[in-house]
């Protein structure tokens, strides 16, 4: 039996068929984005399955990215399949152009790792990690906790993940289901735009400013159903946005009226911003703060400290070791070792950051273009058309990030990374961007 959904004929007996019946359709191209699918009984009458089936396989799906579901109006082929994540959504630079889209750190602001590595591998002052060992290196949890005690985050037992990413997702899984609404930052983190439905999970867009995600819109997104709210405490990705002392009680409020929300923070900017971290946590029952090495030590560490309420704490854990088991005590050791060398002159490089974002904030604003860039090594420029401006920036050499990598329902918008610009370049990024916003007819944004 099969069920012909426009040019397309979904077959199959078993949940597993149907579901890869409908991913094969929708790889293909034979199912579009905001398609929508048969009602699950009607799929199931057609087959001749059960409708249990039928749901079985539209939760493999929802689970897998591919669809959607949004209560009675039913299910439909997700705008953005998981299968193309925001990152593809990338531009070339032409030969002798500038790549200012990727997001990556300064290469000349990282430190060499060939001390801290020869560091974590001196096994004659160590003996080798066996199963059994703690997750987390004794040396490099005792740095960790004494960071975070001194940026005023609660207490709270650590873990070690792969990444900012992989704790996110870890922390989700330890509380959520798929279907749960996540509010989010919008713009927001392309990465975690895309592991957020790809989880199964529905993102919730919060607006934000300078000073962090408005508190009306985190409210809104709450009332909507919100399990979870994931909040970038500086250095926030792509709008530069860092949450003020003023803004967190605000948001402290917010996430208290309604405390089984589960809270995770992005401090992913410690070491390269020179602005205080105003944590959140603690404003719910359930809570995690993620601390990433990458933007000041360099992304192939693949090392982020994660601590927490300790439920939450400890359902990672657990899942962990069912996996990878923990992260290689040698990274751990060579962060350790970066963390407690002058490898990394943390103030030097948020000046540098700071310096060349805010030369290009300027320079704009000289030429009536308004743009955000707070803290980090990002610009968000808002303008009418992304395709236009991204190709007309192209001609002009520059490679930049067109906002549709970043947005969920906010307006369109460009993001320049500064780590590969000098000075000396800026004020020419600086007119091109805004000729190329006059062109389109832009004339000045507010």
């Amino acid at each position: 039996m099969f069920f012909v959904l426009g040019d397309y004929r979904i077959e199959g007996r078993g949940a597993a068929e149907i579901a890869a019946s409908v991913e094969s359709g929708v790889g293909g191209g034979a199912l579009a984005p905001g398609d929508p699918l048969p009602p699950m009984r009607e799929l199931a009458s057609e087959l001749g399955v059960n409708p249990n089936t039928v749901a079985a396989a539209y939760r493999t799906l929802r689970e897998r990215g591919v669809i959607e579901t949004a209560g009675r109006r039913g299910s439909r082929v997700r705008e953005r399949p998981a299968t193309a994540p925001r990152e593809s959504v990338r531009v070339t630079p032409p030969e002798g152009g500038l790549d200012i889209s990727t997001g990556n750190p300064d290469p000349a602001l990282l430190p060499p790792l060939g001390p801290a590595l020869a560091a974590s591998t001196d096994t004659a002052a160590r003996a080798p990690v066996l199963y059994g060992a703690p997750d987390a290196d004794p040396a490099l949890a005792a740095l960790a906790r004494a960071a975070l005690d001194a940026d005023g985050v609660p207490a709270g037992p650590l873990a070690v993940t792969s990444g900012s990413l992989d704790a996110i997702e870890r922390v989700l899984g330890a509380h959520l289901r798929p279907g749960d609404p996540v509010a989010v930052e919008d713009p927001g983190w392309g990465s975690l735009l895309d592991l957020i439905p790809a989880l199964g999970l529905r993102p919730l867009p919060v607006a934000l400013d300078d000073e962090g995600p408005l508190p009306g819109e985190l409210e809104r997104a709450l009332e909507q159903g919100a399990r979870a709210v994931v909040v970038t405490g500086r250095a926030q990705n792509p709008t530069g946005a860092a949450v003020t002392a003023a803004r967190a009680r605000e948001l402290r409020a917010v996430l208290a009226a309604r405390e089984g929300t589960l809270l995770i923070e992005d401090d992913h900017g410690h070491g390269i911003v020179d602005l205080p971290l105003h944590p959140l946590s603690g404003a719910t029952r359930h809570w995690a703060l993620v601390r990433s090495v990458a933007k000041a030590y360099g992304p192939d560490l693949r090392l982020a400290v994660l601590t927490g309420d300790r439920l939450t704490v400890d359902r990672v854990r657990g899942r962990q070791r069912l996996g990878p088991g923990w992260v290689s005590h040698l990274l751990q050791r060579a962060v350790a070792h970066l963390w407690q060398s002058t490898a990394v002159d943390a103030a030097r490089v948020a000046g540098s950051y700071g310096a060349r974002r805010t030369a290009l904030v300027d320079a704009l604003a000289e030429r009536g273009v308004a743009a955000r860039g707070r803290s980090g090594m990002n610009v968000w420029v808002p303008v009418r058309d992304e395709t236009g401006t991204v190709a007309r920036l192209l001609q002009a050499g520059w490679a930049a990030a067109p906002g549709a990598r970043f947005r969920l329902a906010s307006p369109p918008g460009v993001r320049l990374t500064v780590s590969p610009l000098t000075m000396a370049c800026i004020d020419r990024l600086a007119g091109d961007m805004a000729a190329a916003l006059r062109t389109e007819g832009a004339g000045r944004y507010d």
